[in-house]
């Protein structure tokens, strides 16, 4: 309850011909009415903020989730087998054609004179394949490994930053065996356009951009799918050990560990295309539930509001599938049950790839990172929730307290404005003066009674009122 430091004043100004009685109770009851309504939206807060979800709500996140977990299983599964990926390889190689076009390429050719032309116009020093070049037999590089360990190839800031310290120093550097190794004069053909710091700096950046747009379908001389720029998601293994070795910190077994089973992967055909093939269920079961939830509460919206009372603010109030914790929580069941569904098959077959043993590369390749990743953001989401539940329900204690001390403040005020209701006697002055000497007495002995004057020094009569002023 906020404190108000209105008092409660009761003032008698006597002017000429005029009493006036002034008080603050009924700005102070006011006050007090409107700590009320606070305390009662306090209250009522906490059912905007827990979700209103029903048995059917629950039912349909459970079933759209197990309907993308088994689309993941069999139209996904790992690199190599997968028709969503045959189709996401195709979507990238069109669109490396497409970003060639706009390079000034004549579109003859196919994908590897699209990938030769972009190599040739986003030159960099450090391409190094191992294919009879230094790399393979200081770096262990070889045309499958190759992007994954040349740090300027990854597709991430720390990617970009070597990239550009590769080309205004000539220089490459990789990550192999825990080591980070850097190859001085990497390329005695390569020269970094621009004159001025800054056109050096945006013609690399360019450089490191268009080459990665060339590479992401593999290079111009692979055959087949070939090797791609690796995963976002798990080059951080290959930063983890270069920012150790340029630290001096020391890089443990478990470093070198994760980053070996990475190049596997990567190895085995799971590279950026792959995740983005493995981000389409996931993003599925997103939009099928938030669907689901509009859906479900626009009807319920148009079967219970009568039509002259429909207004599209409040349908999209009532229906909107974004900012609310029911539609959250629909979100963290399906993609729980998307996320169960897929780490069992991916433990199954890893023990089968094993031979009864558990084989983490082949799990790996077929967990749905995209899928861990989101549902770990609903699981954070659903912790926040539960903060903010506990924090109103502390919030309602102490407003329930409140509600019996503002709710007694109210009666006491409501007894002090009966005692202090003065309506009937502001005009004692104006009786007195027209001659109703007793009217006025009347008026005088009640208004004494209501103010808890002692017995004894209530003026009754005529008689007392000529001995109190005439000390008969």
């Amino acid at each position: 309850m906020e404190k108000n430091n209105s008092s409660i004043i009761y003032e008698i100004n006597v002017q000429e011909n005029l009493i006036n009685f002034n008080s603050y109770i009924e700005e102070a009851l006011n006050n007090a009415q409107y700590e009320l309504i606070k305390i009662e939206e306090t209250k009522e807060s906490i059912n905007e903020i827990k979700p209103n979800c029903d048995k059917l709500d629950y039912a349909l996140a459970v079933s759209t989730g197990t309907i993308c977990g088994i689309f993941d299983i069999f139209l996904l599964g790992k690199p190599g087998e997968t028709l969503i990926g045959n189709i996401t390889d195709g979507w990238f190689e069109n669109k490396t054609k497409d970003f060639a076009r706009l390079c000034g390429w004549n579109g003859d050719g196919g994908r590897a004179s699209a990938i030769r032309h972009l190599e040739n116009k986003f030159q960099i020093p450090y391409d190094q394949r191992g294919a009879g070049d230094a790399g393979s037999s200081i770096f262990n590089l070889t045309p499958t490994n190759h992007h994954f360990k040349s740090l300027a190839h990854n597709p991430t800031l720390l990617g970009l930053f070597f990239s550009i310290v590769d080309q205004f120093a000539n220089t490459s550097h990789f990550v192999s065996g825990g080591d980070l190794v850097s190859l001085q004069n990497a390329d005695s053909t390569f020269s970094l356009r621009g004159r001025t710091l800054p056109s050096k700096l945006f013609c690399a950046f360019l450089n490191w951009f268009g080459h990665l747009i060339s590479d992401i379908s593999g290079s111009s001389g692979s055959k087949g799918r070939g090797m791609g720029i690796p995963s976002p998601l798990w080059t951080w293994t290959n930063n983890i050990i270069a920012i150790k070795r340029s630290l001096n910190i020391p890089v443990g077994q478990f470093d070198k560990y994760m980053n070996d089973m990475a190049i596997k992967l990567y190895q085995n055909g799971y590279d950026s295309r792959f995740q983005t093939a493995q981000a389409i269920p996931v993003f599925l079961n997103e939009i099928i539930v938030r669907l689901i939830y509009s859906i479900r509460r626009l009807v319920k919206y148009f079967s219970t509001t009568e039509k002259d009372e429909r207004s599209f603010k409040t349908m999209w109030e009532k229906c909107e599938p974004f900012n609310n914790s029911s539609i959250k929580r629909m979100l963290t069941v399906a993609h729980a049950t998307f996320f169960a569904i897929d780490s069992a098959d991916a433990v199954i077959r890893s023990f089968i790839a094993g031979g009864g043993y558990f084989n983490p590369v082949e799990f790996f390749m077929r967990l749905n990172i995209v899928g861990v990743g989101r549902f770990t953001i609903s699981l954070f989401s659903e912790a926040k929730l539960a903060a903010n539940i506990s924090r109103v329900k502390r919030e309602i204690k102490i407003a329930e307290r409140e509600y019996s001390i503002v709710n007694l403040y109210i009666k006491g005020l409501k007894e002090l404005a009966i005692v202090y209701d003065d309506k009937d006697y502001i005009n004692l002055y104006e009786d007195m003066n027209a001659g109703r000497y007793q009217l006025a007495l009347e008026k005088s002995v009640r208004l004494a009674e209501t103010r808890n004057v002692s017995e004894e020094k209530i003026v009754r009569n005529k008689s007392e009122i000529d001995k109190y002023f005439l000390g008969k």
